[in-house]
C-alpha cells in the first residue's frame, strides 16, 4: 500500500467520524471518496457508519467505481463519485451527507441563492438545487449534471447535499458552509426575511475571489446569486402579512376581553 492511500484511508476515517459528530449523518448514511490517481478511487463502503470506521473499512474502486480491492461492497452512490470527477479533473476529494438544515431546503425544494453575506458569495456564488433522481440510479446523477462544471457544491432534492474540493478536509470544510449557509437562511426568514446585497456589491465580490484565493469555475450571471434587484416587490406582500398579523392580534385581544367578560 502506498503512504498516499495509507494516508487517504486515515483522512477519509477523520473525516466521517467528524461529519458523524457533528449530526451531518446517521446510522450508514453518507460517503466520502478521495481520488488516488487518474485510475483509481479510495472510498467508503455502503453499509457501515461512517463515526466508527477503520482505515481498513475504506474500498479502492477503478475510474468506473467498480470494486478492485477491499472487503466491503462498493456503496450504489458511487455514479454520483465517479460522475463529479469525470466532470471535473480538479477534484481529488468527494463528500455526500445530510446536514439537517441544508437539507431541509432541499427538502422544501430551495436552493441556497441568495446574495446575503460577503463570506458566501465568495466561497460559493451560490448553491443550486438538483432535480430529485432516486439514490443509486442513473437519475440521481443526471439532476447534477448540469450544475458540477459550475459549482463546488450542490443540493439534492429531497435527499442531501455533496460537496467536492482538491483534498478532503477542504471537501469537508465547503460542506460545513453549506450546513452554515442554510442555518443564516432559514434565521434571516424567521426573522422578517433576508435584505439581499445588490448586483453592484455581488459583482465586486466575485471580482475579488482570486485576492482570497478562491478559485471557482461561475461567474456572476443573473441568479447566482439572486440579488436585491431579483426579488424587488412593491411592498405588497409584506403588507398583506402584517394585515393578517393585525387581524390575528385583535382576535386575540378580543378572546382575551371576552373571557374577563369585558366584552
Amino acid at each position: 500500500m502506498s503512504s498516499a492511500e495509507q494516508e487517504g484511508r486515515e483522512e477519509i476515517v477523520r473525516v466521517g467520524r467528524m461529519m458523524y459528530e457533528r449530526g451531518w449523518i446517521a446510522a450508514t448514511e453518507g460517503n466520502l471518496s478521495v481520488r488516488l490517481d487518474d485510475d483509481r478511487i479510495l472510498a467508503t463502503p455502503t453499509g457501515i457508519c461512517k463515526g466508527q470506521m477503520s482505515p481498513d473499512d475504506a474500498i479502492v474502486c477503478d475510474r468506473n467505481g467498480n470494486r478492485l480491492s477491499g472487503t466491503r461492497e462498493c456503496t450504489t452512490e458511487m455514479p454520483m463519485h465517479v460522475a463529479i470527477y469525470q466532470v471535473r479533473a480538479d477534484v481529488r476529494a468527494v463528500v455526500h451527507a445530510h446536514p439537517p438544515t441544508a437539507t431541509g431546503f432541499a427538502v422544501a425544494g430551495k436552493a441556497l441563492n441568495l446574495g446575503i453575506m460577503p463570506e458566501l458569495i465568495v466561497t460559493f456564488g451560490s448553491v443550486p438545487l438538483a432535480d430529485y433522481g432516486l439514490p443509486g440510479t442513473p437519475a440521481l446523477v443526471e439532476g447534477m449534471l448540469p450544475f458540477i462544471s459550475k459549482f463546488n457544491a450542490i443540493l439534492l432534492a429531497n435527499h442531501g447535499a455533496v460537496a467536492y474540493d482538491e483534498c478532503l478536509s477542504q471537501a469537508f470544510a465547503r460542506m460545513e458552509t453549506v450546513e452554515h449557509f442554510a442555518r443564516v437562511s432559514l434565521v434571516a426568514e424567521m426573522v422578517g426575511g433576508p435584505k439581499l446585497l445588490p448586483r453592484a456589491e455581488i459583482a465586486k465580490l466575485f471580482t475579488a475571489r482570486a485576492r482570497y484565493g478562491v478559485c471557482l469555475p461561475n461567474q456572476f450571471e443573473p441568479g447566482n446569486p439572486l440579488a436585491a434587484e431579483d426579488v424587488a416587490d412593491d411592498g405588497s406582500e409584506n403588507e398583506e402579512k402584517f394585515e393578517i398579523t393585525r387581524r390575528q392580534l385583535m382576535s386575540l385581544i378580543d378572546e382575551a376581553l371576552r373571557v374577563r367578560g369585558v366584552a
